[in-house]
């Protein structure tokens, strides 16, 4: 039997129990889903105007769109809801979305989120379970994700080409390499266990960097290095790039090289790789470069095959030893490139994947980790004169492509680094030697400035490239038009001979006489196909290419001078660069006097004017351009003397750094040949000015003569 006191205690806790139940019942209707998502947005809202947006922040944003849209579709469906309190609940999502669209609108990143196709983390599912959760609903069961035999629409776009089917069955099986076991264990953290090491690593590259340069300490190359690395005949590497190269040769497997433009990354990359024998090697860069690096193949690396993807592939060569392609084709091939049994990877101008929720840098990503696992230490460079655009996270991407970091923690040899360190993040000196450790796992960067005495002063780069789609078969065609008239011409003579002499080979002379003849034509047509109006349209099929490359170049050095011969060039580059954002001033032929010196003062005083677009007739003299030290020659002049005018713009009295003037041009055209006879009649004008006689002179007609010659006389060995 209870006493009269028990008895009282038990009644005051079931009034208290009850009273419990009911506020938690209070809270509950108050804090309802629409009400938690409208708080979590307001916070998102809040601290997305303080850019960077950190990963969790974007889950969240993610979360409340999800949630918002499926609570939407659940008020409209819902039947025993009435009609008014169905309006003011549609009401209320409208304020969240709404108000997601102003969060979106800040950071546009955040778009992709939105996406009804957009990837939902194992975190976003989390912390989705808990907001239904503070609603007092249970989170439904997840859609099992889709089985593997039924395509995602980026599969659906993949192809495999039939020379990538070819190499598969005369080699099904890639052998297993159990040496790469040890490279894949990850060092477990005993010190940093529980620590969060991805920010402070980010971090030390803002804090305690003492002016200390961002470059691991690399080897000085030696003998062995230099026997085992043989640089073909007529080319030299400079101390600078023959540091990686011995650095690869020791050992080293992961490189960011971020040496400015012009200081020859694409030379160290291919010799890297031969030093490592990281073959087949996959190359993924900007479409402007890609028939570049099958050139710079040829040229450091003649002994391998080289084989360029275009569109879907269909003239790829699975079975050569360097594959390249560009990123707005990769989503095509990553499926036969994962299969293919890659040793390396390089990715140029790596700048392009920092945005991880792309779907160039996924490709990437997936990639360099297929890689990594069937290949023991291969060979991954990422090469970038700008690792950095927008903020220190930019490095995130690029890190985890080279292995060294996941979504959440440092990787194996990083890790080991840090541990090794003794310190964790809230010691004094942590950063500096976090900064240390990455740096050590692979980070170069050299500026001109640094490597001066290895460059010469001033030197022109060639960048081929490939004029593709009707454009490009429509200049080759022309181009064969006119070989052909130029034959037909030249047998006709042969045939009028009185003895009708043909012993099979060329005759030069006539077919100067030909070529001269050719040209006295075309100078005095006002219309019709010929080698001017040719030219013309090579320059006009290149502006897009040039004024792209520009960019790069502006993103990674700084301000730029861009020369053409033709206003529409000129108007379609600064088209170009209005479209990506990038301010430019013009110098042309009709410009005042007052006009022209006040686009010259913005060019070099004004911070944010980072290209001048100049007319060569122009803007060849009388200028002083020397606040930059690239420029870019989208077309070519007929006289080395006009290219030499324009690129002294910027190589004179006052420049601090060696010059680089980035000539573009169209491969497999008579643009190839005239830059060939341009570098001819420049060695032939410094032979006259050294004091030796010369017997032909550097003009306008000599270039235009010799370049219809050597186009006629490949026509005839044909």
């Amino acid at each position: 039997m209870s006493r009269p006191g028990q008895s009282g205690q038990r009644r005051s806790r079931a009034r208290t129990d009850a009273g419990t139940s009911r506020r938690r019942a209070t809270r509950a209707a108050d804090q309802d889903l629409i009400a938690i998502l409208a708080g979590i947005a307001r916070d998102v809202d809040r601290v997305v105007q303080r850019p960077p947006t950190r990963p969790a922040l974007r889950t969240k944003f993610q979360v409340v769109a999800l949630l918002a849209r499926e609570e939407r579709a659940r008020v409209k469906a819902d039947e025993a809801m009435s009609v008014s309190r169905r309006g003011e609940e549609l009401k209320r999502l409208d304020g969240v979305a709404t108000l997601l669209a102003k969060i979106a609108a800040r950071d546009t990143s955040l778009l992709a989120l939105l996406a009804e196709d957009a990837r939902v983390s194992d975190a976003a599912r989390a912390y989705k379970a808990t907001v239904l959760g503070a609603a007092g609903r249970e989170a439904p069961e997840e859609p099992e994700p889709p089985a593997p035999s039924e395509p995602t629409p980026a599969q659906e776009k993949r192809v495999v080409p039939q020379s990538a089917i070819s190499r598969q069955l005369a080699n099904p099986f890639l052998a297993p390499d159990f040496s790469a076991a040890s490279e894949r264990v990850t060092a477990r953290p005993r010190r940093l266990a529980g620590w969060e090491l991805l920010e402070p690593l980010f971090r030390s590259f803002e804090h305690d960097t003492n002016g200390v340069r961002a470059c691991m300490e690399l080897p000085e190359p030696d003998s062995l290095t230099a026997r085992s690395i043989p640089v073909p005949l007529g080319r030299a590497l400079m101390p600078h790039q023959a540091q990686v190269v011995a650095a690869s040769s020791r050992g080293h497997r992961t490189f960011l090289l971020a040496d400015e433009p012009g200081l020859g990354k694409t030379a160290q990359a291919l010799l890297a790789a031969e030093a490592a024998d990281a073959y087949p090697l996959l190359v993924v860069v900007p479409n402007v470069v890609k028939t570049n690096w099958a050139h710079e193949v040829s040229l450091w690396t003649p002994h391998r095959r080289a084989s360029v993807v275009h569109g879907d592939g269909e003239d790829v060569d699975a079975f050569a030893d360097v594959v390249i392609v560009n990123y707005d084709i990769l989503d095509r091939h990553v499926g036969w490139f994962g299969d293919l049994g890659f040793r390396g990877m390089v990715v140029d101008e790596a700048h392009f994947i920092k945005n991880r929720s792309s779907q160039r840098s996924q490709h990437v990503l997936a990639l360099a980790q297929r890689i990594r696992e069937r290949a023991a230490r291969p060979l991954l460079m990422a090469l970038t004169g700008t690792p950095l655009i927008n903020d220190i996270e930019d490095f995130r991407a690029i890190w985890q492509f080279l292995g060294w970091i996941d979504d959440d923690k440092p990787l194996g040899a990083l890790m080991a680094a840090l541990e090794d360190t003794g310190l964790i993040p809230t010691d004094r000196g942590f950063y500096a030697a976090a900064r240390a450790a990455v740096i050590d796992m692979g980070i170069v960067r050299r500026r001109k400035a640094d490597v001066a005495a290895d460059i010469p002063a001033r030197r022109v780069a060639d960048l081929p490239v490939e004029l593709d789609g009707p454009v490009g078969r429509s200049i080759r065609a022309a181009e064969a038009a006119l070989a052909s008239r130029m034959v037909d011409s030249y047998r006709r003579a042969v045939a009028a001979r009185p003895d009708h002499a043909d012993d099979g080979g060329i005759d030069l002379e006539l077919a100067r006489r030909v070529a001269a003849a050719e040209l006295k034509d075309a100078s005095s047509k006002t219309s019709g196909e010929n080698v001017f109006t040719m030219v013309r349209r090579i320059g006009q099929a290149k502006a897009g290419l040039a004024a792209d490359y520009a960019v790069q170049l502006v993103r990674n050095v700084g301000k730029v001078v861009f020369f053409a011969k033709h206003i529409d060039v000129m108007d379609q580059a600064e088209q170009i660069f209005a479209d990506r954002g990038i301010r430019f001033a013009s110098i042309r032929g009709d410009q005042t006097a007052k006009v022209r010196e006040k686009n010259v003062t913005a060019f070099t005083e004004d911070p944010e004017v980072s290209i001048v677009v100049c007319s060569l007739m122009a803007a060849g003299v009388g200028l002083n351009l020397q606040v930059a030290s690239n420029l870019v020659l989208a077309e070519l002049s007929w006289t080395d003397a006009e290219q030499t005018q324009a690129i002294d713009r910027i190589h004179r009295i006052g420049q601090s750094e060696p010059v680089t003037a980035w000539r573009i041009i169209a491969a497999q055209t008579i643009d190839a040949k005239i830059a060939e006879l341009i570098d001819a009649k420049s060695g032939l004008a410094a032979q006259a000015l050294d004091g030796v006689a010369v017997e032909e002179g550097d003009s306008s007609t000599d270039v235009q003569l010799e370049a219809l010659v050597a186009l006629l006389v490949e026509a005839l060995e044909d």
